[in-house]
């Protein structure tokens, strides 16, 4: 793996289009997609040692600690050598999952070129996640102090990160309201960078 690579924390709060954006970021930048809930799902289903851990964790109601999640990803990333890059999608959500990531790519001579962040008011969100519950049916889609609650809750989680990344130099800002495309050339703007 070299530096050459393009690996991108997509960050973003409930409603932001993150998953929208994701898939310009694959298509247009032939990214491997990492979502660690996508992974962790594949590994249960797989019965590999990992995901019985991560089950066994999560059966009893459990969070799976960021060992076993930076295992799985490491053994993403050896599962695709070669690929031109990576976006990390709902990890790192800590610092020290921050901290455990770069150590990880440091290992495999890489690191994280720029960390995305989706910004969207509140208001926005809500009015939006409203909108999505009329069709989704999910029901904390529908309830507007839930909805609330998760932006909070995303907030004041990503807030550390988005300092983390800053300093490296890494962060960038994206206004996520526009079109998709207003918005896919913002993010190709900060790639470029």
């Amino acid at each position: 793996m070299s530096n050459s690579m393009l690996n991108i924390v997509l960050f973003g709060p409930p409603g932001a289009g993150k998953g929208t954006q994701s898939t310009f970021l694959v298509n247009n930048f032939n990214l491997v997609h990492l979502s660690t809930g996508d992974i962790l799902r594949a590994e249960i289903a797989a019965g590999t040692r990992l995901g019985q851990e991560a089950k066994g964790l999560m059966d009893q109601g459990n969070l799976v600690p960021d060992e076993v999640v930076i295992g799985m990803i490491r053994s993403k990333l050896e599962s695709t050598k070669g690929a031109p890059g990576y976006i990390f999608d709902g990890f790192p959500r800590t610092i020290p999952q921050a901290e455990a990531l770069d150590r990880l790519l440091h290992e495999v001579g890489t690191e994280i070129t720029v960390m995305l962040a989706l910004e969207v008011s509140e208001e926005e969100l809500t009015r939006r996640l409203l909108n999505r519950g009329k069709d989704s049916g999910r029901s904390d889609d529908t309830n507007e102090d839930i909805i609330r609650n998760r932006i909070r809750e995303y907030n004041n989680k990503t807030a550390p990160l988005a300092g983390y990344y800053a300093e490296q130099g890494k962060y960038s800002g994206i206004p996520g309201v526009g079109s998709i495309e207003e918005i896919a050339g913002l993010i190709r703007a900060a790639i470029a960078k």
